[in-house]
């Protein structure tokens, strides 16, 4: 991205887009049938943005019926390799034309603040396109050792439509983390947005036509959960679903599954991560500022934030020191001032969700205030082991901080969790760090800093965090492929027969 803008320069941007508000279908864009619309949001303000189609089934099945069609005729589905990947790379480098449009768009919609809409999410949204086009062409099938009789060949194809379902925390990088890898397939997918931040994947859809896409490869349902989620949940004529969200809404779209054609799911889901710093950990000063980062990123609404600090009773105080240092640096205000460190809870409902929590702690060092029903200030609080705020996705900016005296005692703590997504580990012995990673139950782990990986590595969790697959890296592919075997008898006629 280019240098950052001035907060004036950024409303004045917002004063002049035009504000994406219907369904995106079969290339065109279309009302719901019904006619119904919902109100979209500025969570920072309370000013509504827009009035957005509120789709129903009909419009689901509509989705469903142009993706088969596009599918099966193979406009998309069977065009070579390099050419998917073509179009692909066109509509990355469309995005990075409306980068800056794009990244205020997100930040009025979810409350993110500009400055990470413009370092994190657009840059990362348009590497993660560009990373799946450019491995389309350079996934290789294979070839079984069979016999001297027999070729057995084994082929990816594309699964078929695809239901792709977003969370509201990061609308556009979690589109491009789903659409990238199933585009590349060679899917047809159906995209149902978070209903609170519905409009810059509208927006993204209309990208991807102007860049040549076919009309029914990309389409956009916006609505709530019952009215588009679980219809496309159980729809018939959807292959497979991949969810990103909470994990009480995953756990419905294996009932949708098993209640309709066993289609395939995925599921991305929360998380409750710890972060282990031991007696041991080098230049506390770097570890407290990864684990504000982790922690604080995002207001904290994220599935793979550094919500437990998990710290060993003798360098306690001198960390937590360094860290309240850190997290003063965490500035609360408008999301288009490029200052802002922490913008707006997403909405409400969930401000009310994170606020309940902040009264949990047992000593409070940091925070624990709120601000005009939209921000939560970063809050450093001590926690009761049992105590909800030890135990519970907050998904807010709240660091929940547990004391323990040992190695073990940190590892039993970090695994005491129903979730298994992310977790980190500060110490300056190796070889404690790799077997505390080893045996830290989470998909993802750290050592001696705060990350997800990067797109070339998988992401997804273990136990109630993920199911079924992961996202990003070539094994994202995975999910949106089905394996085929073709035998072939090479045996001449007069051979007996084989296999």
């Amino acid at each position: 991205m280019d240098d950052l803008l001035t907060h004036e320069e950024y409303r004045a941007i917002a004063r002049d887009l035009l504000l994406p508000s219907t369904a995106f279908i079969d290339g065109a864009w279309r009302p719901a049938a019904s006619g119904a619309t919902f109100e979209t949001v500025n969570p920072a303000t309370g000013a509504v943005l827009a009035e957005i189609s509120a789709c129903g089934a009909e419009d689901v099945d509509f989705a469903v019926a142009r993706a088969r069609e596009a599918f099966e005729d193979g406009r998309w589905s069977k065009r070579p390799p390099s050419e998917r990947k073509e179009v692909l790379i066109r509509l990355a480098r469309r995005i990075a034309r409306n980068a800056r449009e794009l990244a205020v768009l997100e930040s009025l919609d979810s409350g993110k603040t500009i400055y990470d809409c413009e370092t994190v999410d657009l840059p990362e949204t348009i590497h993660c396109l560009k990373w799946h086009a450019e491995a389309i062409d350079k996934i290789y099938d294979q070839v079984a050792p069979a016999s001297d009789d027999h070729i057995a060949m084994i082929l990816r194809e594309p699964v078929g439509v695809v239901g792709l379902v977003l969370p509201w925390n990061f609308p556009l990088l979690m589109l491009a983390w789903k659409i990238g890898p199933a585009l590349a397939a060679g899917c047809s997918v159906v995209v149902k947005p978070a209903e609170e931040t519905s409009m810059t994947a509208l927006r993204v859809a209309e990208l991807a036509v102007e860049a040549g896409l076919p009309k029914g490869v990309f389409n956009v349902v916006p609505g709530g959960g019952p009215e588009v989620g679980e219809p496309l949940g159980r729809h018939m004529d959807v292959d497979m679903v991949s969810f990103t969200g909470s994990t009480e809404t995953g756990r419905r779209f294996l009932h949708y599954a098993a209640d309709s054609n066993l289609k395939e799911v995925v599921l991305e889901m929360g998380g409750k991560n710890p972060c282990i710093v031991l007696e041991d950990a080098e230049t506390l000063d770097r570890v407290a500022a990864h684990v504000v980062n982790g922690a604080f990123w995002n207001m904290g609404e994220n599935c793979s934030a550094t919500s437990r600090l998990i710290v060993h009773a003798d360098i306690k105080d001198a960390l937590l020191a360094r860290i309240l240092a850190h997290a003063r640096e965490w500035v609360l205000g408008d999301p288009l001032d490029p200052e802002t460190r922490i913008g707006a809870l997403v909405s409400t409902a969930h401000f009310e969700k994170v606020a309940a929590y902040l009264d949990a702690g047992i000593k409070t060092h940091l925070g624990g205030g709120t601000e005009g029903g939209a921000w939560v200030e970063p809050t450093v609080m001590e926690v009761e082991r049992l105590s909800p705020a030890a135990r519970e996705e907050i998904f807010g900016p709240v660091l929940s901080v547990l004391t323990v005296r040992g190695y073990d005692e940190a590892i039993a703590l970090a695994n005491d969790t129903e979730y298994g997504l992310a977790a980190s580990i500060f110490t300056a012995n190796i070889k404690r760090a790799l077997r505390g990673a080893r045996a830290l139950r989470a998909g993802t782990v750290t050592v001696n800093s705060y990350g997800e990986g990067d797109i070339s590595t998988p992401f997804g969790g273990f136990k109630a965090s993920g199911f079924g697959g992961r996202d990003n890296g070539l094994h994202a592919h995975d999910q949106y492929t089905q394996l085929k075997t073709i035998w072939v008898d090479l045996a001449d006629d007069d051979d007996e027969a084989v296999g």
